[in-house]
């Protein structure tokens, strides 16, 4: 029987989290109660201490599962749920064509324009 060893740098994997999220270094490292030279230190580390690894997680709002379990080169496509804390797969498509959504708003601006116009139009008349 083989055993196959997963290779996982909890560093790294807290930098894509991290990135992923669009949080910068500083904020996490506040967030967390650390400086932001010692989240750089943790993000060059291959393993992190347990109680470090679930403050990140917290601060970042996943699982520690997703910090210890991804591999290198995995992409992320777990997002932790807010409403139940309860991890899930996140597969966004939106229902509308943001074009028709600019068309629709286009005709409605010009709608508006067209009633100024012809309140204009008769303000001038009574003028005369």
């Amino acid at each position: 029987m083989e055993t196959i060893v997963k290779k996982s740098n909890h560093g790294a994997n807290i930098r894509r989290w991290r990135e992923w999220r669009n949080i910068k270094q500083d904020v996490l490292a506040e967030q967390i109660g650390v400086s932001q030279a010692t989240l750089s230190g943790y993000e060059k580390k291959d393993k992190l201490e347990q109680e470090v690894l679930e403050k990140i997680a917290q601060a970042l709002d996943i699982p520690v599962e997703a910090i210890t379990e991804m591999e290198d080169g995995a992409s992320i496509n777990i997002v932790a749920n807010t409403f139940d804390n309860q991890s899930s797969a996140v597969n966004w498509c939106p229902t509308f064509n943001p074009i028709d959504k600019i068309v629709e708003l286009y005709d409605k601006l010009l709608e508006s324009e067209k009633e100024k116009v012809a309140l204009l139009q008769e303000v001038l008349k009574d003028k005369k």
